[in-house]
């Protein structure tokens, strides 16, 4: 009999849901995390420059990228009998109203040691337009009976 960690390939895909970032939900992340830098919110404040950068409008917060990544993961390894146990993200591009942005995945590694059994994940979140907003690594856990060892 195999379980979900054997139907596990390294090359799998893992897709997550699409979001439509607005004004609104922008808004509502800087309620959430009580976050209300003016980057977020103030496009007269975002006319300016950051050094070398310009944005040009008000952008979206970073870690709403952190959130829709987890959400992902937790809902593939979750259906599979595992955790998600470890995410890290650099941030590539800013995302602003109007955008639509995915998380998606790719198994690179698959790793059993006595205790448990690893996957590794390549972890991405592209635009509308297919442009690279954040990557970064991930690893799930998928825990063995250890009665059974």
């Amino acid at each position: 009999m195999t379980d979900a960690w054997d139907a596990i390939a390294e090359g799998e895909a893992v897709r997550g849901e699409p979001f439509a970032v607005t004004r609104e939900t922008i808004r509502a992340f800087c309620d959430a995390s009580l976050d209300y830098n003016p980057l977020h919110l103030d496009d007269d404040y975002m006319k300016g420059s950051f050094g070398k950068t310009q944005f040009g409008g008000i952008i979206m917060h970073g870690m709403t990228n952190f959130g829709l990544i987890s959400r992902m993961l937790t809902d593939w390894t979750y259906a599979r009998g595992g955790q998600h146990r470890r995410l890290e993200t650099r941030w590539k591009a800013p995302v602003r109203p109007g955008d639509t942005i995915t998380p998606t995945a790719r198994v690179t590694r698959k790793l059993e040691t006595v205790k448990g059994r690893w996957a590794t994940l390549e972890v991405e979140v592209r635009n509308q337009r297919g442009e690279l907003i954040a990557q970064g690594e991930a690893m799930a856990e998928f825990p063995k009976d250890l009665a059974a060892v």
